[in-house]
């Protein structure tokens, strides 16, 4: 696939009559949910059937959506008070058309290959613009478009909400509901702060110390990129029939008198399933530990409910765990279960118990460092699930109809899991598994095994 950039160009937010929006030196606080998350860009990928209307009306969309969606124009940069910050400057967004001379079927349905790369601005290295984008037309008429987005700006609901925007602003839509836009002043610590829970070993931690010498510098990096190529990259299908039969089994036996009488839901079930075939597939064994970092969205956790409209980050993370030989050798429903236990144990009580850890000071002092890392390569024995079954991904429509296809960019980090639903639409899940070459052909063998 042979993609030919035709230009590049920046969108700066405009209303519905085109006319720029005000500048600003506006600059608003990161708050610890902002801070705690990846410092990276995350890339999807869209994929649409003709007819699809012109690229300047998408670029029109674009700049209505940043005037409702001013972080996003931004530019990250410390805040007067020398902490993290969004600079509301309307700097703009990333805007670039590519074209491929052949059509779209000869290069469907995309595998999570590099070659996917091609079809977004670049993620690597220093990125101005919190928000790319690429619009790729092929020979036929189909429109894939590539775009990136900030963690720090936002998680997977508030980056789903604003596709949504930009949709309705390329339609001439007026953009609803509007986006809650008070990140700096929502998440404040309690009069009287109450620290529960062990945050320097789960969203922080105290890094080790740095190497000093060169040439100790220079083997992690031939080790580093020597791991990189080995890493691979494999989409799995499981059919809505398939989801079923495996909740049953986790679901199996359960006395009525538990709190699980009504079964395990479909993630647990099937991100149990997930992690003891990667566990198998490694060939971990008894006294090897493995632990799952799974994200959980506080919006409805916390009490009272952060609105769905949120715009920032609203998300920790639960933490099962288990011995590798145990977890391997028991049936599903007891990874099933482990990680029900964990998940719930994120409620109102534990995210305000971050908020006052987070706020205390301590990180600074302590030079505390995050654990959701960006620069890890390789994660075994632990596992990372990002699920976005739940996500309105798929509501993107610029007017001819929402996405056939959809799928997060080729990411190469082994032990990482992405969840979203079936591109057919028939109720089944993809599931984007990265591995060693040498675990995945052992992957690929027992992934459908339900036991």
């Amino acid at each position: 696939m042979k993609v030919q950039i035709t230009s590049s160009k920046t969108v700066k937010p405009a209303d519905d009559g085109g006319v720029a929006a005000p500048s600003t030196d506006e600059s608003v606080p990161l708050n610890v949910f902002d801070k705690v998350t990846y410092d990276v860009h995350i890339a999807v990928i869209y994929a649409f059937r003709p007819p699809n209307p012109p690229n300047a009306a998408l670029e029109q969309g674009l700049a209505r959506a940043l005037a409702v969606y001013r972080d996003w124009a931004g530019r990250l940069e410390d805040g007067p008070d020398g902490r993290p910050a969004v600079l509301l400057n309307d700097g703009g967004a990333r805007f670039v058309e590519a074209t491929v001379d052949a059509p779209l079927a000869r290069s469907m349905p995309f595998k999570p290959s590099p070659e996917l790369l091609r079809l977004h601005p670049s993620i690597d290295g220093p990125i101005e613009e919190l928000v790319q984008v690429q619009l790729t037309r092929f020979a036929c008429g189909s429109l894939v478009v590539g775009f990136t987005a900030h963690h720090r700006i936002a998680d997977g609901q508030a980056t789903g909400n604003f596709l949504v925007a930009w949709g309705l602003g390329s339609r001439l839509l007026p953009v609803e509901p509007l986006p809650v836009r008070d990140r700096a002043t929502r998440f404040q610590p309690r009069d009287q702060p109450l620290v529960e829970f062990p945050h320097r070993d789960t969203e922080y931690h105290l890094p080790a110390k740095k190497r000093v010498e060169e040439e100790e510098d220079d083997d992690d990096d031939i080790i580093g990129g020597v791991a990189h190529d080995k890493i691979k990259v494999h989409k799995v299908l499981f059919t809505k029939e398939f989801v079923a039969r495996l909740k049953a089994r986790a679901s199996s036996g359960l006395p009525p008198s538990t709190a699980q009488r009504r079964g395990y839901s479909t993630f647990e079930s099937l991100v149990g399933h997930l992690w003891r075939a990667v566990t198998a597939a490694r060939g971990l064994g008894s006294g090897e530990t493995t632990k799952l970092r799974i994200s959980v969205n506080g919006r409805a956790r916390m009490r009272p409910p952060v609105p769905r409209e949120y715009f920032g980050n609203m998300v920790l993370w639960a933490f099962p765990r288990s011995d590798a030989g145990d977890l391997a050798s028991r049936p599903v429903q007891h990874a099933a279960d482990l990680i029900h236990r964990a998940v719930s144990r994120v409620d109102d009580a534990y995210f305000r118990s971050f908020i006052d850890f987070a706020s205390s000071g301590a990180v600074e002092a302590e030079g505390l460092a995050t654990t959701a890392d960006e620069s890890q390569v390789v994660l075994c024995p632990d596992v990372e699930v990002d699920s976005w079954l739940g996500i309105n991904f798929y509501d993107l429509d610029f007017g001819g109809g929402c996405p056939f296809y959809f799928m997060p960019s080729y990411l190469p980090m082994e032990g990482t899991v992405f969840l979203l639903p079936s591109f057919l639409g028939d109720g089944g899940i993809e599931a984007y598994v990265s591995l060693f070459e040498g675990h995945l052909e052992e992957f690929k063998r027992i992934c459908y095994n339900i036991a």
